[in-house]
């Protein structure tokens, strides 16, 4: 049991100090952002921060003198301190992976228990960063106590996994020039700022396909111009989706976006038989999820398009999943193949899913990607619970992807972790001739601009230019198989 201890008026004496040495994260810095209300973009936004005079994110000031305060309250004089003032000089920046440590040092003692402590944090190469002298009263009284534990802070929706996504679609764009973005019937606020926002970063360019007069009229209710977007003009969403799936087949776009109509509606054009989008994979639906509480962006799929998959329905699912992953950079993912329990039991054919599916990795049917399973969600999450299930597994407690069994499973999972981890998650259509970004009417701008950003890494990754390990195994390209969708 760690305990705590003050040092009284009458114990202290001209010379005595303390220290603590703390390393500074983003999470630090967007902490302090969020408590404080300071988003000075210096502190918050990588690109400002880049062009700005120290070219990179820093900590705000007061963050180093918040460190002096925790020395003064807890080290010396300790429990009992208070501060009555400060006077701080701030000569150089502390940005994140910084090491800092922050002394303290009795400098005077007054009357009336009053204490004058110089004060300083230095970088871990003895840099000077802030120096200065804090005024405070010091305790008369003995205080030992249990130290109280830190608490752990979650930043909920903090989307920092899903910036970084569309900084790196952000730089291919730059390599390779915007993505050419069919957006289908975006007449309405939500849907044409998705568009404008991941025009506005230089990921795409919008092609709106709809009717002019209603695309127009929500450009005018956003203020926002529609400069540099081509304009399609239909009768109808209908007319709007079967004219983007026609633009697609020719060529005209990379990418197709879906604005305020519904998604049978768009997909039903997508999966025609003659002159639809389709290949021989499977179509379905991934999320790619920035959970807090988790440490790399988790994919689900499939949430969204296949009710109740069969096993080789799985076997696309599992393979247009494994095809986002490889174009976000990640060369072998850990795939779980989630069930209610993590044993084959007859009764539960999930669990036969995901045993066959294993083994068709095991097989080269299924390649890329390190599958196991069946998972419960806690063992494909969670080191700890695997760990006292006995599950011995590269996969188990690091899934990079969670494989539902049914759309209906993969529905509230997605919603729960949006809702109550206070996740953001981008979405993406795969199987088809060119990647579907797929909104929905709920979407924050940050997880529309996400979804485009996925696609223009998986039109990059069909072209063998993107970030990833290599091309695509079939996102844009066809291979694999693809039944009748349901």
């Amino acid at each position: 049991m760690e305990m705590i201890e003050n040092k009284t008026y009458d114990e202290l004496a001209v010379g005595d100090a303390a220290s603590l040495t703390r390393t500074l994260s983003e999470k630090d810095i967007r902490l302090f952002a969020a408590l404080t209300g300071d988003m000075n973009p210096v502190h918050v936004d990588k690109a400002y921060a880049r062009d700005s005079q120290f070219h990179k994110i820093i900590a705000h000031g007061m963050w180093g003198g918040s460190l002096i305060s925790a020395v003064l309250g807890t080290e010396l004089p300790g429990p009992g301190t208070i501060y009555l003032g400060q006077d701080l000089r701030f000569k150089a920046p502390i940005g994140a992976g910084d090491t800092v440590t922050t002394t303290v040092r009795v400098a005077e003692k007054k009357d009336r228990n009053r204490l004058t402590l110089d004060c300083t944090c230095t970088g871990d190469d003895g840099t000077v960063l802030i120096e200065g002298q804090a005024h405070v009263i010091a305790p008369t009284t003995k205080v030992r106590r249990e130290r109280a534990r830190r608490a752990s802070v979650e930043l909920h929706g903090s989307g920092a996994r899903l910036d970084a996504i569309i900084d790196q679609a952000a730089e291919v764009a730059g390599r390779l020039g915007p993505l050419r973005l069919g957006v289908v019937h975006p007449v309405d606020a939500a849907s044409l700022s998705g568009a404008l926002d991941a025009a506005a970063k230089g990921l795409v360019e919008p092609v709106l396909i709809g009717p002019a007069a209603k695309i127009r009229e929500a450009a005018r209710a956003l203020d926002r111009s529609l400069d540099g977007c081509a304009l399609v003009d239909t009768e109808h969403s209908h007319a709007a989706a079967d004219r983007a799936v026609a633009m697609a087949r020719a060529g005209e776009v990379a990418a197709l976006m879906k604005g305020k109509l519904h998604t049978d509606e768009l997909l039903g054009a997508v999966v025609r038989r003659d002159g639809g989008l389709r290949t021989e994979r499977r179509i379905s639906h991934v999320f790619v999820m920035d959970v807090p509480s988790y440490e790399r962006p988790l994919l689900v799929s499939d949430a969204a398009i296949n009710i109740r998959p069969d096993l080789d329905a799985l076997r696309d699912i599992v393979a247009n999943t494994i095809d986002v992953a490889h174009a976000l950079g990640t060369a072998r993912p850990k795939v779980a193949l989630l069930s209610a329990v993590e044993t084959v039991d007859a009764k539960l054919d999930s669990t036969l899913y995901a045993a066959a599916l294993c083994k068709m990795a095991d097989r080269g049917q299924i390649t890329g990607a390190e599958l196991d399973g069946p998972l419960a969600f806690d063992n494909a999450v969670s080191e700890q619970a695997a760990a006292i299930k006995g599950i011995r597994s590269g996969v188990a407690g690091h899934a990079d992807a969670l494989i539902v069994p049914d759309l209906i499973s993969g529905n509230i999972l997605a919603k729960q972790l949006d809702y109550l981890s206070g996740a953001v998650g981008a979405g993406i259509v795969m199987g088809a001739r060119v990647p579907i970004a797929l909104t929905s009417r709920a979407d924050e701008a940050l997880e529309r601009v996400g979804s485009a950003a996925l696609a223009v890494l998986l039109h990059a990754q069909a072209l063998g230019a993107g970030a990833g390990p290599g091309a695509a195994t079939g996102a844009a390209t066809g291979a694999g198989r693809q039944g009748d969708q349901q």
